[in-house]
């Protein structure tokens, strides 16, 4: 695993956040040093994968970047159950191809899709993962892109939703992100990076209130929807039809 040192020199112009190829040789540090709870959200999905993914039904792991959730559910999922991982950045998707190609971890079908998750059609789903997936999509297509996934949903199957999340308070907005800040230098981020990340990030990724997530699902039609975890100003939803 490379390190992520890609905002560590000063940049003349910030550019905006892609998928691209360099972020892709140094993703899994990237995301492990950036996001609180990373490998915890990560483990709860292989946990879920064993309650909710039955036989012959499908897994959407919904912006998949390398598959490390699709990596763990197909460990975990019954032989005839398939996943279909979606990603709409060609440079992950050629590496996580490449990953399952050399794999020899036995486990279930899996379908890699190079699409933009808003054209697929989700359908005959027990578990649909979108870990840190919707808060890069514009706010005002997330109820539809829910309401889609809730009707592909099998009765009992469950959403996994993971997002960076803002606060109606600016107390506790300064507060979050400081303590996100301090998170990133104690895991060997310089204040440059972290700034130029920010610059880099903010008109891409658009964070809304837990309150309004889990409303969301409510409203789309999840009779059970449950935070299960936070940290600072990260959150992770389930919710099941």
């Amino acid at each position: 695993m490379s390190r992520d040192t890609i905002y560590s020199v000063p940049l003349t112009k910030v550019g905006d956040f892609e998928f691209d190829d360099d972020v892709v040789k140094v993703f899994p540090d990237m995301i492990a040093r950036s996001v609180p709870g990373y490998a915890s959200i990560l483990s709860v999905i292989e946990q879920l994968t064993t309650r909710f993914v039955r036989p012959d039904t499908s897994v959407w792991d919904l912006g998949c970047s390398l598959g490390a959730a699709t990596r763990l559910i197909r460990r975990r999922s019954p032989a005839s159950a398939v996943i279909h991982a979606v990603d709409n950045s060609p440079s992950m998707v050629a590496q996580l191809r490449k990953y399952l190609t050399e794999s020899t971890d036995a486990g279930c079908c899996v379908h890699v899709i190079e699409s933009d998750l808003r054209a697929v059609q989700v359908t005959n789903a027990s578990l649909v993962v979108l870990n840190l997936t919707l808060q890069f999509l514009p706010p005002s297509e997330r109820t539809g892109i829910l309401q889609s996934i809730a009707h592909g949903t099998l009765p009992g199957g469950a959403l996994l939703l993971s997002e960076k999340i803002c606060f109606h308070d600016p107390g506790q907005q300064h507060l979050m992100t400081e303590l996100h800040h301090d998170f990133k230098r104690a895991h060997g981020y310089s204040d440059l990076e972290i700034a130029q990340k920010r610059t880099a990030i903010e008109n891409r990724l658009i964070p809304e209130s837990l309150e309004t997530h889990v409303q969301r699902l409510r409203d789309v039609g999840y009779s059970t929807v449950t935070p299960w975890f936070q940290c600072f100003n990260f959150a992770s939803i389930l919710a099941v039809r």
